[in-house]
Parts: structure tokens; C-alpha cells; sequence
């Protein structure tokens, strides 16, 4: 539940048997740059594929049943047929309902590309851009080959429980009178995340979800046909959270299972310094799953309401072998 935040993230600590060292005293990896987690997982000559998933132990999920104080559940899933103008040329969601031939009732049918609405980003998505491997060393040849790390290993290991918290970044900017807007290039600090927790009094605990508002969800819904063509398809830079050298030590540090947010792209998009690009600091080189396109939107009203900004939080990805990304089927009970 919620409560004071912590000054400073628990950057040293022990998971099932492993230690987890701090961002700074990460063993190097040979030929990748400093903070690649690859190995820190692996067990008995078997190649992890969960990256920060493994920090969903069960005494993590025990630890996070607590925070189900009043019954009530919010899904985070954004309607499919929203956003009719995905980016980067990709297709809009597909949706057909067909008669049964011979009874009286229905089928239907979807097709669907998984990055066009609320999705998890999977370590198949994203490669580190200059060296072109994947989470755990998987390389761009290697990508078919079902036995490499996959989107459906979240499912066999029982999809993504534990402890979610919402910050509600697009709320407290507009309390501090910081105006923004989501379809342009405005940076979410790790300062501001501080102070977002600060003033909700929330806590961030090891295994952690991460949410974050920036309020592309809610623009979206605003927005005029002509502008959201303007922002999402024929776009070109978004707001989103920090890509930095400071961000991705602050994120490892606080040991979050996953990060997740309203936004296109999760961060700041383009990145200022492709060093520190989120995507391949987080999906490649810590096995991070990035949520982007959450529907916030209730969720962040009922938080206000019952000022708690953390609950219990589920994720059922498709368990679709060799899947690249997935709607992330979240449910967030507090």
C-alpha cells in the first residue's frame, strides 16, 4: 500500500539465491557496453529468458496480495478500436463477426499487429541497435529459432503478478503548472518521478510494476480526427519518460519486474542519446518488459479517490509461441 517514499533504491539485494548487484558494479559482459545484465539469470547452463520477471517471486506476489484493500478493479487495456492510426506503417485492428453456418449464433475473428494498441513490448521486439543481439545474446539470425527467448515464457511462468504503483505524472504537472503535450518531445525525468512518488506518498518496493501517465491516452480521446492522424501515424516525436544515463541506473536500481505507461513509446521518443535509448537498455540488455499505450485513465481517477496509487496487478500476455509482443490483459485490484 502506500506510503512514505524510500530516499534511496535498494541497489544491492538477494533474489532467490542470487545477488543482485547495484547498476554501477555490474560485471562486464564482453563487447557490450556497461550495464548489460546478460547471464545474471542463467541457471544450471540453461539461458534465462524472464530478465526482471525472475523478481516476481512468490513471496513478492504474497507480499503484493496485501494491497488489495477495497475490492475494486480497473483494467488497463485500451479499447482496440481507439487507436485507428498506429505509427511506424503499421495496420489498425481488424475486427469481424461472422454468422455460424449452420446454428443460430456467431464467431468473430481479429487480426491484429500487437504493437498497434495496449501491448508488452517482448525481448523479441528490440535488439541492442549497434550490436544487433537480442536480451541474453540472441542475434538478429537467430530470431526464428523458437528455443530463443520468447513473449510466451511469461505465460509459462504464469504471466506478470505482483505489485503495481501508478505515477500519476500528467496530474501532478498540471498541479505544478507545467504544461506539455503528449505528441511532442517533452522529458519525464527521474527527478520527476521522485517527485510524482513524493507527493502521492507512494512507496517503490523491489519487484514493482511501474506505470506512468503522461496523458497520451486521455489526448488521444480528446483529439479531432485530423489530430490524431497529426500525432500517431504522421508523427514523429512523443513525450515519454527520460532516456539517460541517471533514468536507466535509477530503473535497475529500484529493481522494477516491469515498467509500463499511457505513452507511444513508453520514453522520451526520439531519444536525445542513443546510449541510453530505454528500449535497448531495458528490453535488450536488463530482459525488461516495456507496457506501452495502458489506458490510465480510470485508473489514475479511482487512485485519486481513494488516495492509494498502488495495487495488486495482473498480466496475462497471449500464449502464442515465438510471440514478438502481446495487449497486455492487465487488471489492476485494489
Amino acid at each position: 500500500m502506500s506510503g512514505p517514499t524510500s530516499e534511496q533504491p535498494r541497489s544491492t539485494c538477494t533474489v532467490a539465491g542470487i545477488s543482485i548487484p547495484a547498476y554501477k558494479d555490474l560485471p562486464p559482459v564482453s563487447g557490450m557496453p556497461h550495464g548489460c545484465t546478460w547471464g545474471l539469470w542463467d541457471s544450471n547452463g540453461q539461458r534465462d529468458q524472464l530478465g526482471t520477471l525472475n523478481l516476481l517471486t512468490p513471496e513478492v506476489v504474497l507480499q503484493a496480495r496485501r494491497e488489495i484493500q477495497l475490492g475494486i478493479s480497473v483494467a488497463v487495456n485500451w479499447s482496440l478500436d481507439k487507436c485507428s492510426t498506429p505509427h511506424s506503417q503499421r495496420k489498425k485492428p481488424e475486427h469481424r463477426i461472422l454468422l455460424l453456418p449452420d446454428w443460430v449464433g456467431h464467431d468473430d475473428e481479429v487480426n491484429i499487429n500487437t504493437q498497434s494498441g495496449s501491448q508488452w513490448d517482448g525481448f523479441r521486439h528490440w535488439a541492442h541497435q549497434p550490436t544487433k543481439l537480442y536480451y541474453n545474446g540472441v542475434s538478429h539470425a537467430e530470431i526464428m529459432d523458437m528455443s530463443v527467448p520468447a513473449r510466451n515464457d511469461w505465460t509459462q511462468r504464469g504471466g506478470i503478478v505482483g505489485r503495481g504503483i501508478l505515477l500519476d505524472y500528467l496530474s501532478w504537472a498540471e498541479s505544478q503548472g507545467i504544461k506539455y503535450s503528449p505528441i511532442e518531445h517533452h522529458a519525464i525525468t527521474i527527478q520527476d518521478l521522485e517527485a510524482v512518488a513524493a507527493a502521492q506518498g507512494t512507496e517503490l518496493l523491489r519487484g514493482d510494476i511501474l506505470l506512468v501517465r503522461s496523458g497520451f491516452v486521455r489526448w488521444y480521446n480528446e483529439a479531432t480526427d485530423e489530430q490524431r492522424i497529426a500525432g500517431t501515424r504522421n508523427g514523429s516525436a512523443w513525450a515519454g519518460v527520460e532516456g539517460s544515463k541517471e533514468s536507466v541506473e535509477w530503473i535497475w536500481d529500484h529493481h522494477f519486474a516491469a515498467v509500463a505507461g499511457d505513452a507511444n513509446a513508453f520514453e522520451l521518443w526520439p531519444a536525445r542519446d542513443e546510449r541510453y535509448r530505454l528500449h535497448d537498455n531495458l528490453l535488450s540488455l536488463f530482459g525488461t518488459p516495456i507496457g506501452e499505450m495502458f489506458d490510465l485513465e480510470r485508473l489514475a481517477e479511482t487512485c485519486k479517490v481513494h488516495h492509494r496509487w498502488s495495487f495488486f496487478f495482473t498480466s496475462a500476455p497471449l500464449n502464442f509461441p515465438g510471440g514478438v509482443a502481446s495487449p497486455p490483459n492487465g487488471i489492476c485490484i485494489l
